[in-house]
């Protein structure tokens, strides 16, 4: 029986318990490793995605998840304050298993290129997410023991509409942001000598730039399918709300290797300091 199957990749997305929803991603990639192709969209499929299209997906009762201005925001320098850091981490990866899953359930038919891209970048964020829950654990906390808050999850809420919007917007920008500060939390927890939290960090860290690169990919196939101007296209989605999203210092190397042009990097700019203009108190 094939286990590559939009049946069960919803399954792993809806899954609640979080170690059983890494299972199921990595066992996912390993299906399509072995050189298994997702079937095409069966009527079955079809109703569950019409049942399901609005549902979130699966996550356990703890992290009480509340609004991000509430969360403490907690120096490196003491083990309570690397545990906080490790634990809103592996929230992050967590939602970044669904968005990757997502991406290949919410948008059937895609060529079997696009389904393989991404059911690697989850069976990568199930990894990464594994790593820092048995971290937290040394550490002698656990994933769920501090609230966390869904802003990833609330992009991916916007964007569901169009395959195109959800890989300019999600990939190319939310998670295009862990390339800048991820660096920098290195370095820090280096300073204060937790060095198998930097492992784990510097892991994460080369693993996403190819994630942001398949962003990238598969945000121009999009609009190559569809005869448009990538550049144009994405200053209109960044243009107002969305560029709330948008804060530098900027990684430009990391960028770079991610696949971003200069002259996107200029404009993210751009969108940056235009926003922060309009915005600015009277």
């Amino acid at each position: 029986m094939a286990l590559l199957t939009l049946e069960t990749v919803h399954a792993a997305l809806f899954a609640d318990d979080p170690a059983d929803k890494a299972e199921r991603s990595i066992a996912l990639y390993a299906a399509c490793e072995r050189g298994e192709r997702l079937p095409a969209s069966t009527p079955a499929d079809a109703a569950r995605l019409a049942r399901d299209a609005d549902r979130h997906p699966g996550h356990p009762a703890a992290p009480a998840l509340v609004a991000p201005a509430s969360l403490k925001r907690r120096g490196v320098g003491s083990e309570a304050g690397r545990i906080a850091l490790l634990h809103s981490l592996a929230h992050i990866e967590f939602n970044a298993i669904n968005l990757a899953l997502d991406a290949v359930w919410r948008y059937p038919g895609q060529s079997h290129d696009y389904v393989e891209d991404w059911l690697r970048v989850a069976r990568d964020e199930a990894e990464h997410f594994t790593l820092l829950a048995e971290r937290l654990v040394t550490l002698g906390s656990r994933y769920g023991a501090h609230p966390a808050h869904d802003g990833l999850w609330d992009m991916a809420r916007r964007t569901e509409h169009d395959i195109l919007v959800r890989m300019a917007l999600v990939p190319r920008i939310l998670e295009a942001r862990g390339l800048d500060v991820a660096p920098p939390m290195i370095e820090r927890l280096q300073q204060a000598g937790d060095h198998a939290s930097a492992a784990i960090l510097q892991r994460i860290y080369t693993d996403e730039i190819t994630h942001v690169a398949v962003g990238n990919r598969w945000f121009r196939h999009v609009c190559e399918q569809r005869g448009l101007d990538g550049a144009a296209v994405f200053r209109d989605l960044l243009a107002g709300g969305h560029s709330v999203w948008l804060r530098g210092p900027y990684n430009r190397e990391a960028r770079l290797l991610a696949g971003f042009t200069e002259a996107e990097l200029d404009l993210i700019r751009e969108m940056e300091d235009e926003y922060r203009r309009d915005n600015a108190p009277v």
